[in-house]
């Protein structure tokens, strides 16, 4: 199916050749990358490599979205990631919503291979009542009410999907489970946005992902001016600045004790 203008996918290079710094920006189930694209400019302006890209199912009709699970989804950001290792000597994951989730496993599974990650409202379980039935329904009931569009900023818009998939919300629980175990094995550097008033994602995902992780440089931001699309919300110019001095700060202390331990080597008994 075509992509609708606006949800394709987005790349950016360094035009000076440098390649220090690779983030890829993860959207939200049924949303497209249009919701991170800002992000992804800021970052570029400041000679950060991006990958932006658009999971499948996503971004064309929600019919695509049924036959899609969360592994396609957490293949294609596996793939942005790999991309950027090819050529950049940090990478960092940048998530919002299930984004967010998808960050978190790989950060999980693939921790050895990324230097941190930003999670913008991550989810990892929810509140709702209708969720529980849903792996009993989603063979009759293909669709329910669409989740896009929490955005405080007046005349705003989110480009999603009007309805969620049954069988795509249940794949994300499948997702939040795995997750959710496995919280102890996330140790990267973490910086953490979350909005008290999220009317899709319930402040204590934030929490459970907070308590849960093992990582000891942890920043936790409130985004006291935003709903649940926070990188489209007035809050955004601060994800944006913040997440920047974020991998700066994480990339220079890499290299620097990457420098530190190859002069260790060089001078055997030199104090660390």
């Amino acid at each position: 199916m075509p992509v609708l203008p606006g949800a394709e996918p987005f790349v950016s290079d360094p035009g000076d050749g440098s390649r220090e710094i690779g983030v890829v920006l993860s959207h939200g189930l049924t949303g497209t990358p249009q919701s991170m694209r800002a992000w992804g400019e800021f970052l570029a302006s400041d000679g950060i490599g991006v990958r932006g890209p658009r999971l499948p199912g996503h971004g064309t009709r929600w019919q695509d979205l049924t036959r899609t699970r969360w592994t396609d989804w957490y293949g294609e950001v596996e793939r942005a990631v790999d991309d950027l290792r090819r050529e950049y000597r940090s990478v960092f994951v940048f998530g919002q919503s299930m984004g967010g989730t998808l960050t978190l496993r790989l950060a999980q599974e693939r921790g050895d291979d990324l230097a941190g990650i930003a999670l913008v409202n991550p989810s990892v379980t929810t509140l709702r009542k209708d969720a529980t039935i849903a792996p009993y329904i989603q063979w009759i009931v293909p669709f329910v009410p669409g989740v896009a569009n929490d955005i405080k900023k007046p005349g705003v818009t989110e480009l999603a999907y009007d309805r969620l998939p049954t069988r795509a919300a249940v794949s994300l629980t499948t997702l939040w489970r795995l997750v959710r175990a496995d919280l102890e094995r996330v140790r990267l550097p973490v910086l953490l946005f979350h909005s008290p008033t999220d009317h899709v994602v319930e402040p204590v995902n934030s929490t459970l992902v907070l308590q849960g992780i093992s990582s000891h440089d942890v920043t936790d931001v409130v985004l006291d001016d935003s709903h649940h699309v926070a990188t489209l919300d007035n809050d955004a110019p601060r994800i944006f600045s913040d997440s920047l001095a974020f991998v700066r700060r994480v990339h220079d202390d890499r290299i620097g004790r990457s420098h530190a331990t190859d002069t260790a080597v060089a001078t055997p008994g030199t104090p660390a």
